[in-house]
């Protein structure tokens, strides 16, 4: 019976555990959202993962959301990436490049004036994140169809930026209400076009990226990160079973390596997830809310290949060796998710450190 701690192939990585760091934004790139020092520091404390993910990493500014997330659209970003992904083999990890674009979750602040693009012109509800004074996101410039393509180019782009850069792999952020999870999801899209109606057209916007990536990367080094509980960022779709169903049908079809599922597995009724991995013949990875001992019955059960962890891994860069003796956790600190230094990013203790 396989545990947390068995090594499992996913694609064509061989992971030394089944324990990975889902993507977190940090907003630590301090400069021009590039990598650095600390950056560096934070992602080879957790290297004993058997898979990281990166946070979510923006392919154009155009993208951009948040104050000092990264990007992998320039030769510093680059260079800056090479030296996280460098650090991180000489740990003895793997990494992915979690690649992104917010769409309407933004702010006219971070472009110049521009109002933020998506699929229609359709305003999230809430607040700009991490905007003083508080003001509610605005209502976003609606894509001209012919405007998509050269959105898949800066995916392929980037994602050949993740290849000069030392990645293992590339992941699409198609999940928790950014621009892919616009498209799929008929409450935020409204277009009539090719990228709009049905379920197919919606996710071809989707489709089209994964393929273009396919001319980068091979299939076992690409991955997907999908929300299946449709909860973020004003996320609603009329059949949200039928949707992500046929989403991972094509993916499964493409042959990528992993689907990244944010799912809550106390769902009852309403999982999707048990209907996306038999249509989805590539590994598995779950996440959301999880301990060891769930993850470990999901995988003991079959429903999963690995499992991810997100606030616990912010906490204890050591997860995977405090896991495997059974040591207490360090708890989070929530008010330094956040800050402008190290603090709350580098300064968890490892085990042992903080009896000394």
């Amino acid at each position: 019976m396989a545990t947390l701690f068995d090594p499992v192939q996913i694609g064509d990585l061989q992971l030394k555990n089944r324990i990975v760091m889902a993507p977190l934004t940090r907003m630590r790139n301090f400069n021009e959202r590039s990598p650095g020092p600390i950056n560096v520091k934070h992602y080879v404390q957790r290297a004993s993962a058997g898979l990281i993910i990166t946070e979510a990493t923006s392919v154009t500014p155009q993208g951009v959301g948040y104050p000092d997330t990264p990007g992998l659209w320039s030769d510093a970003q680059i260079s800056g990436w090479r030296s996280v992904t460098s650090a991180v083999h000489d740990a003895g990890g793997l990494v992915v490049a979690q690649l992104w674009h917010v769409g309407r979750v933004s702010d006219p602040v971070y472009h110049g004036g521009r109002l933020p693009v998506a699929p229609s012109a359709i305003a999230p509800e809430g607040q700009v994140n991490r905007l003083n004074p508080k003001r509610p996101y605005p209502v976003p410039r609606r894509l001209e169809t012919d405007e998509i393509p050269g959105l898949v180019e800066d995916f392929r782009v980037a994602a050949e930026n993740a290849l000069r850069a030392g990645f293992d792999g590339a992941a699409l952020h198609a999940a928790n209400g950014y621009l892919f999870d616009q498209f799929l999801h008929d409450g935020s899209n409204k277009r009539t076009d090719r990228y709009g109606g049905p379920i197919q057209n919606r996710a071809r916007f989707l489709m089209e990226t994964v393929d273009a990536l396919l001319t980068v990367w091979p299939a076992g080094r690409i991955g997907v990160h999908l929300n299946l509980m449709s909860s973020s960022y004003s996320m609603s779709d009329t059949d949200p079973r039928a949707l992500f169903s046929y989403v991972a049908d094509q993916l499964g079809a493409r042959k990528i390596a992993f689907i990244f599922a944010r799912e809550a597995l106390d769902r009852g009724d309403h999982l999707i997830g048990r209907e996306v991995r038999r249509l989805f013949k590539g590994a598995y990875i779950v996440n959301e809310g999880l301990t060891k001992d769930s993850a470990q019955q999901a995988i003991e059960r079959g429903e999963a290949d690995a499992a991810a962890f997100g606030r616990l891994f912010i906490a204890n860069p050591d997860l995977v060796e405090r896991f495997r003796r059974g040591a207490a956790l360090n708890a989070i600190k929530s008010e330094t998710i956040y800050t402008d230094d190290e603090t709350g990013y580098n300064d968890y203790p490892l085990l042992g450190e903080a009896a000394e």
